[in-house]
Formats: C-alpha cells, structure tokens, sequence
C-alpha cells in the first residue's frame, strides 16, 4: 500500500495545517468556502494534495472559512507564516503597537 505523497507548494501544506489546526473535515471546508456539497471533499482532497490549486478568489473563501488570512496560505517561510498568523489575531491597537516597534523609521 503506498503511502499519501506529500504536497509540494506552499499553498498545500498550509491549508492542510489550517484545517486541521481548525478541526474541520475537508467536506466541511469546501462547504463553508462555498463549494458545492456534492464536490467540496474532493475539491479540498486535491488542492492538500497539489492536483490542483485554486483561483484567488477561492482561495480568499478558503481563508476566510479558516480564520487565517490569505497571505498566510502563501507564506513560503515558516516564521514568516507564524508571524502572519499571530498577527493576524491581534487587536488593531497591538499591530499597531508592534508596527511601531519593527518598521524602520
């Protein structure tokens, strides 16, 4: 029996980690991206699986459905993804606290 392979891009990996990290199946994911129920699983399955990749716009539904942003999914360096992550889930006022203190001036 072969074993799954493993995704090659970016994209891939993350939603899959996003998912998961959410609790979802990927029939729930593609339902709540708007997918169509009757195709949703298979859908998710082979974007996780790099057979296919997702237009922009499907792929802002997908992040939106998981609380993480866009960018995240994309994120091709793992402190970078983590920063996207945990930045993401501050208040305005602490990323704007943080902006202050990284950004050159």
């Amino acid at each position: 029996m072969s074993r799954p392979r493993e995704p090659s891009s970016t994209f891939s990996r993350r939603l899959r980690q996003a998912r998961q990290d959410a609790g979802l199946s990927q029939k729930d994911l593609g339902i709540l991206a708007g997918l169509d129920p009757f195709v949703a699983s298979t859908r998710i399955n082979r974007y996780e699986q790099d057979v296919h990749a997702p237009d922009q716009a499907t792929a802002k539904r997908l992040a939106k459905a998981l609380g993480v942003p866009m960018a995240y999914l994309y994120a091709d360096n793992e402190r970078l993804a983590r920063m996207i992550r945990a930045f993401s889930a501050l208040d305005v006022a602490e990323q704007e606290r943080i902006l202050m203190v990284i950004e050159p001036t």
